[in-house]
């Protein structure tokens, strides 16, 4: 599964934020999945609060391309609003691993409270993957939020 959401000279540039509700139509309902996940990206480069509910609700879409390129856009929307749906997305043995490995990613991006305490969970549940768990301990210490830390 390609980890870019954009291809070369197919990419929305960043919205203004009146147009924000036209993307999210076409992230949930747009005529062909290029158009999807074009505008799934583009909500989470705007940096727009009314993009959040929408892309969190994505996290349910049947297609794991969506899906992944809505948990890559919540972590740059960094909001600590859909910690608990991405909590759900990392904790899901059903889910591919690379979402299960970018919900991790935008976890750490997300650094609230929530974020850290979901993450610290999921390394200390001995039944979730061992590899996917070391990763998400590393990211743990990349933002220096590693078990023991003081501040989070």
């Amino acid at each position: 599964m390609d980890m870019s959401l954009e291809r070369p000279g197919q990419g929305y540039p960043v919205q203004p934020r009146g147009e924000v509700y036209d993307l999210v139509s076409a992230a949930q309902s747009g005529a062909d999945n290029e158009t999807r996940l074009r505008a799934v990206a583009a909500l989470g480069k705007s940096g727009d609060p009314r993009a959040v509910r929408p892309v969190a609700d994505l996290l349910k879409d049947a297609d794991p391309e969506i899906r992944q390129a809505s948990v890559i856009a919540l972590g740059l929307l960094r909001s600590g609003r859909p910690v608990d749906d991405l909590v759900a997305r990392l904790r899901d043995p059903n889910e591919h691993a690379a979402i299960r490995e970018q919900a991790a990613v935008a976890l750490a991006s997300i650094r609230s409270t929530g974020a850290v305490r979901g993450l610290r969970e999921f390394i200390a549940d001995g039944n979730e993957d061992s590899a996917l768990r070391t990763r998400t301990e590393n990211l743990l210490k990349d933002i220096g939020a590693e078990q023991g830390s003081a501040g989070t």
